[in-house]
C-alpha cells in the first residue's frame, strides 16, 4: 500500500495548488448536475484507443494477480476463464483463427463490461497523479555518511482497530502509547526525533539523506542501495497515527517557492540551498513512516493487493468505486503534455490522498527517472472500470 502521494506536497486537496488544466472543479464553468450513482454503462467504443491496446499483455498481467483474487466472488468465475485460456492466448470459446491480441481482446469484451466512473458532482473528469518506488543510499550500520535512521514499528506504539466495536468505522485505527493507563497520542515527528538516540540500536537502517528518505516515506516504499551495490526494499508497515501536513504548502505559506515550484524537484532544490533549514521544513509534517524489510523482487513492490506492481500498468484507486484487481481504461495525458495516454490498467493499489470515483495514481515503476514523470503528473483524466459482465454495480 502506498502510503501518500506526491500530489500532496502541494496540498491538492484545495484546487487552487493546481495549475489551471487539471484542476476542473476550480473552473467557473456551467457545473454538471449530481450524479445518482458513481457507474454509468458504456460502450466498448467510447474507451478512446481500446482498439489499438496490447490486451495480450494485460491478459497476462491479469492472470497473474489471479491467486490474490480468485477466490474473491467477484473474481472466482473471470480468473478461472482466464487461466484456460492457453500460453498462445486462445481457447475453444473464444479465439479460433485470431492472432493472440486479436483473441485476448476478444477474452476481455466476452468477460466485462465497461462502466464509466463519475464523479458526485456528475462530471466524468478527474485528476490522475504519479507515484513511484524511490531508490535511495544507506547502509546497514551506522557510519558517515549514513545517519539517518530507518525504524520499523516501535513497540510501545499500540494501534486500536475500532472495527470490532464500531462496523461504521472499519476503515478507522487509532494509534497511540500509554502513559501509565491512559492512550495518548503517539510521537510525532518533532518528538520522535528526541528519541532515536535512545532506540538507536532498534533501526532497520541507516540512510544518507533525510530530505530523500522524506519522499521515501510519502511514496510508501522504496530501495536502499548499500555501499556494496546491493539493494534492500522496504516497505510501509505502520504509521505514527498523526495527520500528514504539506510541506510544500508551507514553503508557499513561508514565501519561500512560488505554487508552481512547490514540486518535488522545487522542494529539494530549497532544500539543498537551505541545509540548515531542513529539520525544520520536513517537522513541520507531523506524520511518520515505520517500515518492513521486503524482499527485491517482481518488477515493483507489492501493493495494496498484495502483487508486485508494474511499471504503467498498474494504478492505485479508491476502492470504495473500483474494486481492486479490476482492469481499468484510463483516458489521459503524459505528464506536464498534452500526448494522449490511454492505457489497460489493473487496479492494485490504493493511497491516502486516492479519494473519489475518478481519482487515480499512476505507478511509473523506480528510480529517479520515474520519479521525474511522478512528479509532474498531475493530469486530467477519464476512467471505466471493466466489471465481470454479470456483475451490475
Amino acid at each position: 500500500m502506498k502510503f501518500w502521494n506526491l500530489a500532496l506536497l502541494v496540498g491538492l486537496a484545495g484546487c487552487a495548488a493546481l495549475p489551471p488544466p487539471a484542476c476542473p472543479p476550480c473552473a467557473e464553468a456551467e457545473k454538471p448536475s449530481p450524479a445518482a450513482k458513481p457507474y454509468a454503462p458504456a460502450d466498448w467504443s467510447e474507451l478512446p484507443g481500446w482498439e489499438s491496446e496490447d490486451h495480450a499483455a494485460l491478459l497476462e498481467l491479469f492472470r497473474a494477480q489471479c491467486p490474490a483474487i480468485a477466490k474473491r466472488p467477484l473474481w472466482k468465475a473471470t480468473c478461472e476463464a482466464a487461466q484456460k485460456m492457453s500460453a498462445g492466448g486462445t481457447t475453444p470459446a473464444v479465439g479460433a483463427g485470431q492472432t493472440a491480441q486479436e483473441s485476448a481482446r476478444a477474452w476481455f469484451e466476452a468477460h466485462f463490461r465497461p462502466w464509466a466512473l463519475i464523479e458526485p458532482n456528475g462530471s466524468r473528469e478527474g485528476l490522475v497523479t504519479g507515484y513511484y518506488e524511490p531508490v535511495i543510499r544507506g547502509s546497514r550500520t551506522k557510519t558517515p555518511p549514513y545517519l539517518t535512521p530507518v525504524f520499523g514499528p516501535p513497540e510501545d506504539l499500540i494501534v486500536v482497530d475500532l472495527a470490532s466495536l464500531y462496523p461504521e468505522l472499519k476503515s478507522l485505527r487509532l494509534r497511540g502509547r500509554l502513559e501509565g493507563r491512559r492512550l495518548v497520542p503517539y510521537y510525532s515527528r518533532a518528538e520522535w526525533a528526541a528519541e532515536e538516540e535512545k532506540r538507536a540500536g532498534e533501526a532497520l537502517l541507516w540512510v544518507e539523506d533525510p530530505v530523500e528518505f522524506f519522499f521515501l516515506q510519502i511514496q510508501g516504499s522504496g530501495q536502499v542501495e548499500l555501499p556494496d551495490g546491493r539493494r534492500i526494499r522496504i516497505g510501509y508497515a505502520d504509521q505514527n497515527g498523526h495527520p500528514y501536513r504539506s510541506i510544500g504548502r508551507w514553503l508557499i505559506e513561508q514565501g519561500e517557492l512560488q505554487p508552481h515550484e512547490a514540486s518535488m524537484q522545487g522542494i529539494k532544490a530549497w532544500a539543498a540551498a537551505h541545509p540548515a533549514r531542513v529539520k525544520e521544513l520536513l517537522e513541520v509534517n507531523p506524520s511518520l513512516v515505520f517500515f518492513r524489510e521486503l524482499p527485491v523482487t517482481g518488477s515493483g513492490p507489492p501493493g495494496a493487493l498484495g502483487v508486485p506492481l508494474t511499471p504503467e500498468r498498474s494504478l492505485a484507486v479508491d476502492p470504495r468505486y473500483t474494486p481492486l484487481g479490476a482492469p481499468v481504461w484510463l483516458a489521459t495525458t503524459r505528464p506536464a503534455m498534452d500526448a494522449p495516454l490511454r492505457r489497460l490498467m489493473l487496479a492494485q493499489d490504493t493511497g491516502g490522498a486516492i479519494k473519489g470515483p475518478v481519482r487515480a495514481d499512476f505507478f511509473w515503476g523506480s528510480g529517479p527517472e520515474a520519479g521525474e514523470l511522478a512528479g509532474r503528473m498531475k493530469q486530467k483524466c477519464k476512467m471505466w472500470v471493466l466489471l465481470p459482465r454479470w456483475h451490475n454495480p
